[in-house]
């Protein structure tokens, strides 16, 4: 069955996302946009108070829209000659992978989702992630790929060359995930050059803005959730094991 919006409600002053735009998915998924930026240790409580919650199953499952303001942030394997320059706070946090800079124009997708209730599968989730970040890029004209032994979404540059145009980056706690991806639609992209991005030096960082194209948060997620039932359906089966001959 196709996703619906099933109910609308703005939050109001008394939430501490007052800011912000609620929607519930046939009353089991919380859609989440914030409208003003969302300072990144604020979020991290709040992720870590969700993933909670959905476990003992007193919330619902969230997905979380929203932007940061500029920050640097330090994955599992982050290693310090990768922090070349920081010019913005650095926050360590549970996710996997190395450092990844968030900031202004740049949009993120929080998905805190019950594995348990699905196909406990981190790979295939993993995979469904990248491919909702990819198919909605596809919408926009832009042909954006995995890459075999580089973590992100990569995509050809005005040079030709590769580079990244998205991030993922995933926690799973008790069978719950929390962070997600981000995309850059128009971030400063001088802010990656504090960082070695993924601990990936070799390649440079791009933006649906580097592009030629002026995507807005709004017109972002709308395309992503016309993607969503892909995504969710997706969950729903295990993914496929590599085979070598």
């Amino acid at each position: 069955m196709p996703l619906q919006f099933a109910r609308l409600r703005p939050l109001d002053n008394r939430t501490k996302y007052r800011h912000a735009t609620q929607m519930i998915w046939n009353d089991d998924i919380e859609l989440r946009i914030a409208h003003d930026p969302v300072p990144y240790r604020a979020a991290l409580d709040a992720m870590a108070e969700r993933n909670a919650a959905i476990h003992e199953n007193t919330q619902k499952e969230l997905v979380w829209l929203l932007e940061h303001p500029p920050v640097y942030t330090a994955g599992t394997s982050a290693a310090d000659a990768d922090l070349l320059d920081p010019r913005f706070e650095v926050i360590k946090t549970g996710r996997g992978g190395r450092y990844t800079y968030h900031g202004p124009g740049q949009r993120i997708g929080y998905v805190l989702l019950n594995l348990a209730h699905r196909a406990r599968d981190v790979r295939g989730y993993v995979h469904a992630l990248e491919g909702w970040v990819i198919a909605t890029l596809a919408d926009f004209g832009i042909t954006a790929f995995r890459a075999e032994g580089r973590i992100g979404i990569w995509t050809e540059d005005i040079d030709g060359r590769e580079a990244k145009i998205g991030a993922i980056g995933v926690r799973i706690r008790r069978w719950v995930t929390m962070h997600g991806f981000s995309v850059n639609l128009s971030p400063d992209l001088t802010h990656f050059s504090g960082i070695v991005p993924c601990g990936i030096a070799e390649y440079g960082v791009t933006s649906l803005k580097r592009l030629g194209l002026d995507v807005s948060a709004s017109e972002w997620d709308e395309a992503l959730l016309g993607h969503a039932d892909e995504f969710f359906t997706t969950l729903q089966q295990p993914c496929a094991q590599e085979t070598t001959s």
